[in-house]
């Protein structure tokens, strides 16, 4: 079986933590910013963390070498 491609977009726009969560940067903070209140303005900056779903089609589809298994809670505690 041939390797698996990650597509090249979203090598660029996702980065995937160690916990196995996908991080993204905020949207509506690249132009026509005069007409967006200062408190969007200020949501805007920085990074988030994407939803339970949306997350799953990130790392399924579009970076199949970024999986990694979550650690569940009685998994973590079995751990120390």
């Amino acid at each position: 079986m041939p390797k698996m491609k990650t597509k090249s977009g979203a090598k660029k726009r996702f980065k995937v933590t160690s916990s196995g969560k996908v991080k993204v940067k905020q949207s509506f903070a690249r132009h026509m910013m005069m007409n967006k209140p200062k408190k969007m303005k200020r949501k805007a900056k920085g990074t988030t963390v994407l939803c339970d779903a949306d997350e799953r089609i990130v790392l399924r589809n579009f970076l199949p070498y970024n999986r990694k298994k979550k650690k569940t809670k009685t998994a973590a505690k079995g751990e120390k």
